[in-house]
């Protein structure tokens, strides 16, 4: 291992936005345009607005839903601590073939390019006091764009040589704060500022890490077999979310161990679980045969929100759902016909944001959307 302290991120991270992205076959569903919050003539090419949309019915936590992308495939947007600016990933045909990690205001405009250009970015993250950010690249290893996945083995992920970087938020001054020659990537960072979380292959297997904030006393939280990844922090550090999927017979185990040796991980089903932040007290939230992923905490703690295709799980059709973290209580929070994830809260509850296939304006038009919280919709 090639550790180092001398301080920059590709999806929930890393390898969940080629999940997103190949699920982004979308179908416009002609939600009308209401009102244009900037200007009474929105540019859609410029990216110079957000937009109100209307939610769709059995949306009741949502009110004044935004769209603040509209081309390209946008994704794993998360909020700074203040709740007023999101980084996210991005990839524009004639813009960048692979995604880099853009800046943007919650009131919308255009995007910032924040990452350096070169390679496959993921899981962009601000740090709490917002002096610096945190993302996976692949640049180090090469500034060309990796190429995809070999499908003939179904759908796969590929698991590309990430390195974890810290940058200021400009994107200057990029320094490296975690590097293997394997996958290391899926970072984020506790709400206190006191630990980051991650997944990394350095143990031979598809672990979570945590690191203290200067890429020190680096400690593995999860050790079985398996995939674990996708974690983020709890409002008060106290618990980790995640998502996993352990092999449950020898042929899949021997499927698993075969791709992980080519870099490759197979997302067919996978489950939410809650630990402590030391790794102890797993529990697992989910167990329905479906790809349940991308889960984040409620501000509240006491539930988490997650993305699944729980309805069918063949299909691409994702939706957002709420459930307590002892597995009760199952809510389904969006209800489009398309693919939608990456959710997650402003530290106050008050917004929530999600990428969304929604209001495409082409296959494969993924983009971000905010809405005011409702915690009471009845």
């Amino acid at each position: 291992m090639n550790h180092t302290t001398t301080a920059i991120a590709v999806s929930r991270c890393g390898i969940v936005l080629l999940f997103g992205g190949l699920a982004a076959a979308c179908i416009d569903q002609g939600t009308p345009l209401e009102e244009n919050t900037l200007e009474s003539n929105p540019s859609i090419e410029s990216l110079s607005s957000s937009v109100i949309r209307v939610p769709l019915p059995g949306e009741t936590h949502f009110a004044n839903l935004k769209q603040l992308t509209f081309e390209g495939e946008n994704a794993e947007a998360y909020f700074s601590s203040d709740g007023e600016q999101l980084i996210f990933q991005r990839r524009h045909q004639g813009e960048y073939d692979c995604d880099q990690i853009f800046t943007i205001s919650v009131a919308g405009g255009q995007p910032t390019l924040v990452s350096t250009g070169l390679g496959r970015t993921t899981c962009a993250y601000f740090f709490p006091d917002t002096e610096r950010i945190l993302y996976s690249s692949t640049h180090l290893a090469s500034e060309e764009c990796p190429p995809p996945p070999d499908f003939r083995q179904g759908y796969v992920w590929a698991l590309y040589n990430f390195d974890i970087f810290t940058a200021a938020p400009d994107g200057s001054d990029i320094q490296i704060l975690f590097q293997t020659s394997g996958y290391d990537g899926e970072a984020t960072i506790a709400p206190d500022g006191s630990q980051i979380v991650f997944t990394s292959t350095i143990g031979g297997d598809l672990d979570i890490y945590s690191m203290d904030p200067d890429g020190q006393n680096v400690r593995q939280l999860t050790d079985e077999i398996g995939y674990d990844g996708g974690a983020f922090y709890s409002p008060d550090a106290s618990k980790i979310v995640y998502r996993a999927r352990y092999p449950e017979s020898e042929d899949e185990l021997a499927d698993y161990q075969r791709l992980l040796t080519d870099n490759l991980v197979r997302p067919g089903v996978l489950d939410i679980y809650v630990m402590d932040a030391d790794g102890s007290n797993k529990q697992r939230l989910t167990d329905n045969g479906a790809a349940n992923f991308a889960p984040f905490f409620h501000p509240s703690g006491e539930k988490v929100i997650f993305a699944s295709n729980v309805h069918d799980p063949d299909s691409r059709n994702f939706d957002l759902f709420l459930i307590n973290i002892d597995g009760t209580g199952l809510e389904q929070i969006t209800f489009s016909e398309e693919f939608e994830s990456f959710p997650m809260f402003t530290p106050d509850g008050g917004h929530l944001v999600f990428a969304s296939n929604r209001n495409g304006s082409h296959d494969g038009n993924t983009n971000l959307f905010i809405a005011e919280w409702i915690e009471d919709s009845r």
